[in-house]
Order: C-alpha cells, then structure tokens, then sequence
C-alpha cells in the first residue's frame, strides 16, 4: 500500500464520531513497516483510513477487525485486541509472490497523542541514550507537531557529552529520532536552525589529511600524521585554538562556526542507515552551512519523518580534510515545519542570501551530477524555471563546494544567490 496521503488532527478518545491516529507496523517475514492509521467508531462500527486507503470494521470491547482495499484492489484483513493506547494482533495479506495465496504477519500499532494545545509548543528534551543508526524502528524520543520548537543538546562524535563523561558509542551517535505529526513519505520536513551554541571548552581532532586530498607526494610524507589535536575554545570570544601548538601555529586563533555534521530522516523500508554514512534524506552530511540560521529542507521517507541530530563541530572547513573537524557537544534548539505533498530529491538548505543543494555519492563526479540535479530541480519547483533557463542561470551564477571528504561518500553544494532570483 502506498504512503502518500493527507490526515487532520482529532480528538484521541474511542468515543462516538471521534477519531483516533495509530502508527501500525506490519513485520512481514521480519522486515517491519510502518503506516498511519485513523478510526472512527460509531455504534461499533469502524470506518477510516490505513496507509491512505478506505478502512472499515468492527470493534467489541477489546477485539478489532478491520479490512482494507488498496488502490490495485488487494484486500487486507486485521484482527487483533486493544490494549488502552497499544494494539496487536495478525493481519492476512496477499503472498508477494503468488497471486493466488495468502500470507499471515504479526501487526502492532501504538496511538499517537494528541495535541495538548492548538498553539507552537517549545519543548526541553534531555537525552538519555543515542542512537547509532538512522532507524525507521527506533522508537521516537519525543513526539512533536509542525510549528514546534525543540531545545535538547548532542554528544561528540566519539559519544562525550559538555561534562566529559562518555554516553554513547563512539562513531557519530545522534539525538532522536523525533516523530513530526502528519509526516509522510512524499513529504518535505523543514528544520529551522534557531540556535547552536558550544557547551564546553574544548574540541578534538587530528592533524591528518583524507586520502581523497593527497597528491602522490604528499602521500608520500604523510605516514606520520593521525595524531589527536586537542583544541581550546574561548565560548566567550568565539575562538579556537591548538592547545599543544608548535612556535609556528602559537599565534593562531580561527573564530569558530558552530555547525551539526549529523541531520538525517529515517530512510525508507530496509536496512538502517549508519550514523557514518549519507543518503538522500541527509546522514553525516558534514555540510559546513548547517549553521544556526540556516534552514534545511530533507525528504520524508517513513510515517512521522523521524528526525535525527549530532555530530556537532565547533569548526570545520570545507571538506572536512582531517577526517575529523573540531569535535564537540552542543545545545541545539530547533524548529519544525511540514510540506505536503511536496517531494525534493536530496537535502537542500537555504542561508539568509543562499540556496543550497547536496549531492552525496561515491566520487566526486557524482556527487557533482547529484548536487546539480537537485539545484535544477529547485528552479523548476519554487521558481517555475525551465530547463533551458535553469541552464542559463547556473551557467552564470552557480557556485560549487566541496561538503564532504571524510566519509564512505562524498558531498558536493550547489549554491545560487537569492538575490538573483527574487523576481
């Protein structure tokens, strides 16, 4: 059944003519999927929607059964028992394979709350364990609606929080995920960077060069670098600096950027996504302009969007040649809007004067041919562009970065200035 479907907010009671939201998961031969699901009960008599399609059935005291009927005719039954805000049960689907028989799965579903006010909520969320995947089957922190706010903070890249205590398995651990209401595949999710800022004094790195940044003869001399490289950070004065510099770096002090290399949506059905890697709805982009100001634009690929968040750096250049940038944990407060309906082919964000696309891929060619796809896709969407006139204007105006050296995949940014689009 497909994913792309509109459903409004009620009231979470089971009382006559309200209307209740389930996420229900179906775990086919032990590959779990997720769907939204909304009941309405009258007189016992259930009526709705699963996934988008037309539901109807019955409901007895604890005991449901509902059917289903997707838009290629296939019919699916649901039994199973209620349980206050949880449900589950088995669910007869047609076989994957022949047409003519019948397969058994074990369903689950747990009712999402409602609304507590109509109005934008900030919520304070204090993490209390991370995650070390981008996972459809996590169960979300914290539940939140389009127009809230988020203040929660991340660990380091190597899973030390502001006091420097480890918390977390090394490898980019994330905060999250946060499930968005009314999120669904098809979608677009907006996070707007409201505020990052430093909550210790210090960051570490390496003094090391990607392989994907060195000449043979650099290569050459290279064998002794890879070595850690504490660095102070002045919070007051926005400064870093080496803490064991040599007479030649004794004098330098870079102002910091606060930055988060980590911002992911769950991807779709199939296995996780490692907090390491990259994808279309984000990952360990390492992308220098997910700043504090900034808003970031992902794909939605799963009910409830699941958004993730860490891998902060204090600073990082463009590429992120030392393998590791200036690595430290971070308060971070953040806000969510949703577009429906409106689906964007890989991260995009947009600075106060910029617009920006990321292509990832596994060489820089790609990632170029990626980044450039999605700049012409925007042009095409939000300014009505042509092809052709998409062409003019990135022949004349587009500038490119490099994102991304560092990891399995690289990222290339395409970059407009709005100003020359603004009419």
């Amino acid at each position: 059944m497909r994913n792309y479907f509109l459903f409004g907010l009620f009231a979470m009671s089971f009382s006559a003519h309200a209307a209740e939201h389930w996420l229900l998961t179906v775990n086919r031969w032990g590959n779990p999927s997720s769907m939204t699901m909304s009941l309405d009960e009258h007189a016992g008599q259930l009526s709705g929607t699963l996934d988008g399609d037309r539901l109807t059935g019955t409901r007895s005291g604890t005991d449901i059964a509902f059917a289903v009927v997707d838009q290629q005719g296939n019919q699916y039954a649901y039994q199973g028992r209620v349980d206050g805000a949880a449900m589950q049960g088995s669910a007869d689907f047609p076989d994957t394979n022949n047409s003519a028989a019948r397969a058994r799965h074990a369903f689950s579903a747990r009712r999402l709350p409602e609304r507590m006010s109509g109005q934008a909520q900030l919520h304070e969320f204090v993490p209390t364990d991370y995650a070390n995947e981008f996972s459809a089957t996590r169960a979300p922190v914290l539940t939140i609606w389009p127009g809230d706010s988020v203040h929660t903070s991340t660990v380091d890249s190597g899973g030390v929080d502001d006091k420097g205590v480890t918390r977390a398995l090394y490898g980019n651990p994330q905060t999250g995920p946060f499930y968005v209401m009314g999120a669904q595949a098809g979608d677009t999710l907006v996070i707007q960077l409201r505020r990052l800022r430093l909550n210790r004094n210090y960051a570490d790195s390496l003094d090391a060069l990607v392989g994907r940044a060195q000449s043979t003869g650099v290569a050459a001399n290279a064998t002794a670098l890879g070595k850690p490289v504490r660095w102070k950070l002045d919070l007051a004065q926005g400064l870093a600096w080496p803490e064991q510099a040599g007479p030649n770096l004794r004098q330098l002090r870079i102002p910091v950027r606060p930055m988060l290399g980590g911002l992911a949506l769950a991807p779709q059905d199939g296995p996780p996504m490692s907090t390491g890697d990259t994808g279309r709805t984000g990952g360990n982009m390492d992308f220098n302009e997910v700043i504090e100001g900034n808003t970031v634009y992902l794909p939605v690929q799963q009910p409830g969007a699941l958004l993730y968040l860490g891998d902060a750096h204090a600073l990082q250049g463009d590429g992120e040649t030392s393998q590791y940038a200036l690595e430290t944990s971070m308060d971070v407060t953040f806000s969510v809007e949703l577009v429906k309906g409106k689906a964007i082919g890989m991260p995009r964000v947009a600075s106060p004067t910029q617009i920006m696309t990321l292509g990832q891929a596994g060489s820089l060619d790609d990632a170029l041919r990626s980044a450039t796809a999605g700049m012409v896709q925007w042009l095409q969407q939000d300014y009505g562009l042509t092809l052709s006139e998409a062409a003019i204007v990135l022949g004349s105006a587009v500038r490119y970065s490099v994102a991304n050296l560092a990891g399995r995949s690289v990222g290339v940014a395409a970059k407009l200035d709005k100003r020359l689009l603004a009419r």
